[in-house]
């Protein structure tokens, strides 16, 4: 038993018991097909008598994993901690992670020689996949990404025609139902405070307005859409640019929950109540406007279960890869064989079904009106 240290049993004690080699004691711990039904039983019986625990660490450098997972978010630390979605997202990334036993790795972007050290990291496969939240449209990391080999799974969007991974909620419906909301309460003169334009989810919250406004059939009115940056200055900035257009709007959507708390400050500024004289929509449903003053009627998207759900569906895509790693090797050494006896034409065939890849996987969580005394 010289081979242990600190008491541990080792992986050559385990064999030396079990009568076989150490890699077919490998073979079994890592359920491989490729191992005798007598052998791995003598290997099971050894690993129960010993109480042999098989180094995690050492087992993800042995098949080619870090067991780590990294969350990227192209934002400042000022961003990220004054915004309740981001740390409802990483909530849901943390709590699915522990629940798989992987490590997280929270990154933030800021500049493009940051992006730069990122993509040399991720180059060096130093994680086994990557989660991408606040996206914007011509962003080309995603596709940096998928290009090294890594998986990956976004939250949110950057197009309609988006080709990675993504998991998002129901923004066009968003905004179809704070609308909706609000012409039920009988206004009219409806103004919005959008998002940046280059991300598909204030694009498509924008949309949503619009479409509310069409079913409500109240024309649009450029005057009363103004654009901000999701923070709460530029909802202060929006509101005072709308109601410099038009004094008497009656009511706002804003595409978030801290944007509409900017705005509220300064419909308070001006001696506008809420909701008397201007009723208020936000999004997200965040602490933000359970602890307005009135509290806000915002639209709930469940941000929450977006982390859990992106998260499941990386760690499948992680899962997949490894599968694909063998069975690529198997879809090769078949396809030489192929080629051996077979016409040229036959083995392309064969070489082209090998590297077909499935669609990536796409989610739309839905969207829930709560309302509350703003509106």
């Amino acid at each position: 038993m010289s081979g242990r240290r600190n008491g541990r049993p080792t992986l050559e004690e385990v064999a030396a018991l079990a009568g076989v080699g150490r890699g077919t004691v490998s073979r079994v711990i890592n359920g491989s097909p490729r191992v005798s039904e007598q052998a791995r039983e003598a290997v099971v019986r050894a690993v129960a008598e010993l109480g042999y625990v098989p180094n995690q660490a050492a087992r993800a450098l042995a098949g080619n994993r870090t067991d780590a997972v990294a969350l990227v978010i192209p934002e400042t630390e000022a961003r990220l901690f004054a915004e309740p979605y981001f740390l409802d997202l990483i909530r849901g990334v943390s709590a699915e992670l522990a629940d798989a036993d992987k490590q997280l790795l929270l990154t933030l972007v800021r500049t493009g020689s940051e992006r730069e050290r990122l993509e040399q990291y991720l180059a060096a496969q130093r994680v086994d996949g990557v989660l991408l939240a606040s996206v914007h449209g011509d962003d080309p990391l995603p596709d940096r990404i998928t290009r090294l080999g890594l998986p990956v799974v976004m939250n949110g969007r950057r197009s309609e025609a988006e080709r990675v991974a993504y998991v998002d909620s129901d923004n066009i419906g968003a905004g179809r139902a704070a609308v909706a909301h609000l012409v039920g309460r009988g206004r009219c003169r409806i103004a919005t405070i959008s998002g940046p334009l280059d991300m598909y989810v204030a694009r498509a919250r924008l949309g949503g307005y619009r479409a509310g406004l069409a079913e409500a059939g109240i024309p649009p009115d450029e005057s009363l859409v103004a654009t901000a940056d999701f923070t709460e200055e530029g909802g202060r900035l929006a509101m005072r640019e709308l109601l410099e257009r038009d004094p008497g709007l009656d009511a706002v959507f804003a595409a978030s929950d801290v944007m509409a708390a900017g705005a509220r400050g300064v419909l308070r500024e001006t001696g506008r109540r809420v909701p008397e004289d201007v009723a208020l929509v936000g999004v997200d449903d965040s602490a933000v406007a359970r602890l307005m003053d009135p509290p806000l009627t915002s639209v709930r998207q469940p941000i929450e279960e977006m982390g859990r759900t992106m998260t499941r569906l990386l760690l499948q895509k992680i899962a997949e890869a490894s599968g694909a790693g063998a069975a690529a090797t198997a879809s090769a050494e078949a396809t030489r064989g192929a080629a051996m006896g077979a016409t040229a034409g036959a083995a392309e065939e064969a070489t082209a079904g090998a590297a077909a890849r499935p669609e990536e996987p796409r989610r739309v969580l839905p969207t829930e009106l709560i309302v509350r005394d703003s509106s």
